[in-house]
């Protein structure tokens, strides 16, 4: 934001774009409404240069709310000008329009006008800039997001319709839902008992029956089924309980609902295989790695929401960047809870939650941490909270991994041996080497 720039605000929609040019007090030197699409905010972007030069300055910053993806195309055209590009928060804008009047008064010019203003108070921040591969991550993580809602919601609603006509089916495994073995044998029996009638498949015997799951087992991600679960799901067909009377029209739609499921299981297994590819292609696979617990997909899927580490100066920011950074809560002498912000981007932090599950118990480090933290005299935390501690630990090792392309070690991770500052041959360019990786 130099002072020699003039400020432009600019309120994308589909059709209609609104923009003010301010200077840095925020007063408004010129308006202009165009009826284009995003792609075509060219001249607006010159005429903008050409009234601020009218007016004393010698460029321009764009500045504009990041929705939807037509900022990335603003972007691509301020840059082929040569021009600065910021991001302000639409929250921030709503906020600003309230403390404006303290009405709900709204207008794509005066929404421009507050843009603009919230610019020249450096509220704003930079648009991440990622490259071809990168941003091909981030898209195939969002579908990966999409689908785990969706194969999570099948397998809920398959415990549901079984609960009320088919229980006993339900007992068959500790946990049915997460059974490949109990998936592929539901899914035979409610492809031959689609009118309810489970002695059907009991005609089948059971051998019949074991070899059909066998060859149903490839579609649900495995290759060995278990025999116990597989003959207590066949045995399960000769039971009355439940309502029998709704069996048919509910194991129907359950049938629907299983054959959703192992379609949504396939599109997502080709999803997760691409985005492996992806980590190969960044030469990334090995380093990920290397942190013992954390598989390779938990860390793609961890990347796929922050974009690149390197656009974060340290290992801290990235944590903030997800929210789980401790908010602090103290006046005077009054000392309270510290809490977790919550402030950042959802995603990345759900992603760092579920990768931490595994890790927990698989990283000796993380173990020992997760133990400390739970067991310590002084500010002893919950077992949620230490998980939650654990996760923003994971975030700062893939940092520095990613980053500063060097394998974990484990001395390193506990604060044991100081990190070296020399940054490996081939680090990504944009962050400032680590001293020390600890724990903390």
């Amino acid at each position: 934001m130099p002072a020699t720039n003039a400020v432009l605000g600019i309120d994308l929609a589909d059709r209609k774009q609104a923009a003010a040019l301010t200077d840095h007090d925020s007063r408004v030197l010129a308006r202009r409404r165009a009826v284009c699409r995003a792609w075509e905010l060219g001249p607006v972007l010159d005429w903008a240069v050409e009234q601020a030069q009218a007016a004393g300055f010698s460029s321009v910053t764009v500045a504009c709310e990041a929705t939807g993806h037509r900022w990335q195309v603003l972007e691509k055209l301020a840059a082929e000008r040569g021009l600065n590009m910021v991001c302000v928060q639409s929250l921030l804008v709503w906020r600003a329009r309230e403390g404006e009047d303290l009405t709900w008064d709204k207008s794509d010019p005066k929404d421009a006008m507050l843009i603009a203003r919230l610019t020249t108070q450096l509220r704003c921040y930079e648009p991440e800039t990622s490259d071809g591969t990168w941003s091909r991550l981030r898209q195939l993580g969002a579908r990966r997001r999409r689908l785990l809602t969706e194969s999570t919601a099948c397998g809920q609603q398959l415990r549901d319709l079984l609960e009320c006509v088919w229980p006993a089916a339900l007992e068959a495994a500790k946990r049915p839902l997460e059974s490949a073995s109990w998936c592929a044998a539901i899914a035979v029996v409610l492809a031959r008992a689609g009118d309810g009638d489970l002695s059907a498949v009991r005609r089948m015997g059971q051998a019949r029956f074991v070899a059909a799951v066998g060859h149903e087992l490839s579609a649900w991600g495995s290759t060995r089924s278990c025999r116990r679960i597989v003959e207590a799901v066949f045995a399960a067909t000769d039971d009355a309980v439940g309502l029998v009377a709704h069996r048919r029209g509910t194991l129907e739609r359950a049938g629907f609902v299983i054959a959703d499921w192992r379609e949504v299981h396939a599109r997502r297994t080709e999803v997760e295989t691409r985005m492996l590819g992806v980590l190969d292609e960044l030469e990334l696979t090995e380093l990920v790695g290397s942190i013992p617990g954390v598989s390779v997909l938990g860390a793609a899927a961890v990347l796929a929401e922050c974009g690149n580490p390197a656009r974060f100066p340290t290992p801290r920011a990235l944590v903030k960047h997800a929210g789980l950074c401790p908010r602090e809560d103290s006046s005077g002498e009054h000392r309270g809870h510290s809490r977790l912000s919550g402030r950042g981007r959802p995603e990345l932090r759900t992603a760092a939650w579920r990768a931490t599950w595994g890790a927990q118990h698989a990283n000796p480090v993380l173990r020992a941490r997760h133990e400390h933290l739970t067991t310590r005299e002084h500010n002893r935390l919950a077992g949620m909270q230490a998980r939650a501690a654990c996760a923003a630990t994971l975030l700062r090792w893939l940092h520095v991994v990613v980053v500063r392309r060097v394998p974990w070690d484990p001395d390193v991770a506990a604060g044991r041996r100081p990190q070296p500052v020399a940054v490996a041959a081939g680090a990504c360019v944009g962050a400032p080497p680590e001293k020390v990786i600890s724990a903390a």
